[in-house]
């Protein structure tokens, strides 16, 4: 009997097991396979608001940040093309941080909010670099920015802007998208936007100090067992770091990339899959995948940037499709959180959340236009009773 592709994943996934959806928090997670389409905890997205956001009873939103204008408050000029981003405590506030995906000029900007939310001060704190895609936050409270290109670089930079960004070329030169610090291994995992792309680690020499280590690539067949490799030449090199090591896993189109509860949660767009590499047992496994989605379409297409609230929930960004964050619940529930109405030909980037759990930021990256140099993004912020 012939097995369309859809059916034979689904063998595969379930036969691959789920361990990897384990974690302090996701105990609970699918026996039978990646997440499926169920109801969330919020309930459906509602009616759209003024600023075209669709979210569920109970949550409000409204727009930080416009691209080409200033942070309401600031003199500082909001970025074009907004993209991955981050929070971080900052005495009784917070600061949210985000790349510009452009050419030459990308670099990232911070906004400042007070105790109560207000907008205190924005800034640069990233210039001259180019296509700043993702990154990611690392425990000692700096940003590593990742320019998305063949020579890309990973920069480190003070969410404050108190301190000089940094390259930190020990972390590879490929096209890097995102960056997420597993502080009890002691590593930073790298995504790579290649259709035939890596999962790397970076393992410092010193915790704490990105400028020197040993850059590793995953190794593997499929789900299950895998082990790490050494990438020979991650720095000056005429073989791409993702050609380096024989029996290199291969993903198609690597995108955001997150740590939590000792699992590594990454997406490939190629496939529309969202991996989850469960870091104590070294084992891979598919946290979702839209041709393993029974009855009915997936509502999850498009995958991106992603992120977790404290509950273990995943927030998964979509880049086209229907300008959706969904959410992954630790018991294997996959389901729309909010919509953005109106930007159809634009990508939801940077979802990250306040250091309390109580608000997401996420941007819009070419806003209602779609123009691609991303001159009309929207930086947004939505606050409700998010599980924590």
């Amino acid at each position: 009997m012939a097995v369309d592709r859809r059916s034979f994943l689904r063998l595969t996934a379930v036969a691959g097991g789920t361990t990897a959806l384990s974690g302090a928090l996701w105990q609970q997670a699918l026996a039978a396979g990646p997440a499926q389409p169920g109801p969330g905890p919020y309930g459906p997205p509602q009616a759209a608001d003024g600023n075209g956001l669709q979210l569920p009873q109970g949550f409000t939103g409204r727009i930080v940040a416009r691209s080409m204008q200033r942070v309401e408050g600031t003199r500082h000029v909001w970025h074009p093309a907004p993209d991955g981003g981050a929070c971080f405590a900052d005495g009784d506030g917070w600061i949210y941080v985000s790349n510009s995906e452009v050419p030459l000029v990308g670099g990232a900007s911070a906004v400042r909010f007070d105790a109560s939310g207000k907008v205190a001060s924005a800034s640069r704190i990233l210039n001259g670099t180019t296509l700043n895609c993702a990154g990611g936050a690392t425990p000692w409270d700096t940003w590593l920015s990742c320019e998305e290109h063949d020579y890309g670089l990973v920069y480190e930079t003070d969410p404050r802007g108190r301190r000089s960004a940094v390259a930190r070329p020990a972390l590879g030169r490929f096209k890097h998208e995102a960056a997420a610090s597993d502080p009890v291994r002691k590593v930073v995992y790298l995504t790579e936007d290649q259709p035939d792309g890596c999962f790397y680690r970076f393992r410092p020499a010193t915790w704490g100090d990105l400028s020197s280590g040993t850059l590793e690539v995953l190794v593997g067949s499929g789900t299950g067992p895998v082990r790490w490799a050494e990438v020979p030449s991650p720095q000056l090199w005429f073989t791409p770091t993702r050609n380096q090591v024989g029996g290199a896993m291969r993903f198609n189109g690597g995108e955001g990339c997150y740590y939590t509860h000792g699992v590594c949660y990454f997406t490939t767009k190629g496939d529309n899959r969202v991996w989850a590499y469960d870091a104590a047992a070294g084992s891979l496994d598919i946290a979702y995948d839209d041709d393993l989605v029974t009855g009915g379409e997936p509502p999850l297409r498009g995958v991106d940037n992603v992120t977790a609230a404290a509950s273990g929930d995943l927030y998964v960004a979509e880049d086209g499709g229907n300008m959706e964050i969904n959410l992954i619940t630790a018991d294997g529930v996959v389901t729309p959180f909010l919509r953005v109405v109106g930007h159809d030909k634009s990508e939801i980037t940077g979802p990250a959340f306040s250091p309390d759990g109580s608000r997401l930021y996420f941007s819009s990256q070419r806003g209602k236009s779609g123009f691609i140099g991303g001159t009309d993004g929207c930086t947004f912020e939505v606050t409700g009773p998010f599980r924590r």
